[in-house]
């Protein structure tokens, strides 16, 4: 469910008209929902509350700092990745200790950043990265909690490019390997080990991987408690996916999932953390495009939009699909045309679908890609030297401008010629 609605014929986020949005700022331009936010944050809590646990938002799914407070505010925590990403978190009000460190490739300064600022604790992906921030900590004079993200060796039945927990993929430790490798973490200063994180992918639709991953999880845990580790924490990663196209059948709901979760893993008496981004973002949000032409082509009519792969670069990187809806409600009963909309940048692949039965659209009518709102924004680009996109959030009533789309001149003013080719 998401509050992107039609009142009297006309598109609203919340209770403001999407025309009101798209005439003030301009499009292309991203509109977040914070009711649609903050009920699925409360769906995830509500799934987990038979026991203790945190919800971590990924905060690599839709990053502006309004967005992070609004969460943090609610009692969620985050799941960062980057330094800029925990800058953004604490920015926001997020403190350390709701805030958990992923990925494969933490370098020295990044470590020390969040050492210094405080962290819930790092999940660590390889030898060579615990060994590096042992010697960080112990130098620092600080002891950091840690667990090690295992690779289970299950396949997500996702996207080849968003399945992260098979053997060839480059996150994490193999699960095999995993005794021997906690083994070591015992013997390393710095470190205190609280227990085990894994995450097999995102955008899934089928729970039976997450089932796998976590049984595998839960023989782990018990394995590696008779040999003398302390595993109080489970981090199970996030993933679970979102009905891109509503004709489709709906995914699993998070209380499907945290039924799954306390099934494999609630009698080991952990604390679960969870670090779900898509389900939380991708509905809370869509992106505003105008039509600029209609082109009559061999076969087939264009719909141009001033919105492009820059600005919402997944159907291009992914093949993935958005529903492309009118401002205006459609007739029941209208009559439909197949349009292949595309972008006006300057490659093939800035096509967003081929053949979409939209109703007959004209210049200046405005559209809007549903389900934009993860990995949409924080993905955009300058790529034809377009401007970023801009960001607006609604509550209720209320709308702000939350990221302004930066002038030409602002963004050309980032740049400078060095004085040697000046003259």
């Amino acid at each position: 469910m998401d509050h992107f609605l039609y009142r009297d014929g006309i598109l609203h986020a919340e209770d403001v008209p999407l025309p009101e949005i798209a005439a003030s700022v301009g499009t292309p331009a991203y509109v977040y929902s914070a009711a649609t936010l903050l009920r699925h944050y409360r769906l995830f809590d509500e799934a987990l509350d038979w026991g203790p646990h945190l919800v971590c938002y990924a905060v690599k799914a839709a990053s502006n700092v309004a967005l992070l407070k609004l969460l943090g505010d609610e009692g969620a925590g985050m799941d960062v990745v980057s330094e800029g990403e925990y800058r953004r978190a604490r920015a926001a009000g997020v403190p350390g200790d709701r805030i958990v460190f992923s990925g494969v490739g933490k370098t020295p300064g990044e470590m020390r950043h969040v050492l210094e600022g405080g962290i819930r604790q790092i999940n660590l992906e390889s030898e060579p990265e615990y060994r590096m921030l042992s010697e960080i900590a112990s130098n620092m004079g600080i002891e950091v909690p840690v667990t090690v993200r295992v690779n289970p060796d299950v396949d997500a039945k996702t996207h080849e490019k968003i399945a992260t927990g098979k053997s060839e993929n480059k996150f994490g430790i193999p699960i095999a390997k995993a005794r021997n490798v906690y083994a070591e973490l015992a013997t390393l200063p710095g470190l205190r080990v609280v227990g085990i994180d894994v995450h097999i992918g995102s955008q899934l639709t089928d729970l039976d991987p997450f089932r796998l991953a976590y049984r595998k999880v839960a023989d782990l845990t018990e394995t590696l408690r008779a040999d003398g580790h302390t595993i109080d924490r489970l981090d199970l990663g996030g993933g679970l996916g979102i009905p891109y196209e509503r004709s489709n059948l709906a995914p699993p709901v998070p209380l499907e999932y945290g039924q799954v979760v306390r099934d494999e893993v609630g009698h080991l008496g952990c604390e679960i953390e969870i670090e779900p981004g898509r389900l939380i973002a991708g509905n809370a949000g869509v992106l505003l495009a105008s039509v600029i032409f209609v082109k009559e082509g061999e076969g087939r009519d264009f719909l141009i939009l001033d919105a492009a792969m820059n600005d919402l670069i997944r159907p291009a990187m992914y093949g993935a699909h958005h529903d492309i809806v009118p401002l205006r409600e459609t007739a029941a009963g209208a009559e439909m045309h197949p349009y292949d909309v595309v972008g006006p940048v300057c490659e093939s692949g800035d096509t967003f679908t081929k053949a979409r039965l939209l109703p007959p659209l004209a210049p200046s009518d405005v559209v809007a890609f549903r389900s934009a709102g993860a990995y949409g924004a924080v993905m955009a680009s300058e790529y034809n030297s377009r401007p970023l996109v801009p960001e607006v959030l609604v509550r209720g009533e209320n709308w702000s401008v939350i990221r302004p789309r930066p002038s030409y001149d602002e963004m050309i003013a980032r740049e400078s010629v060095p004085a040697w080719l000046d003259g």
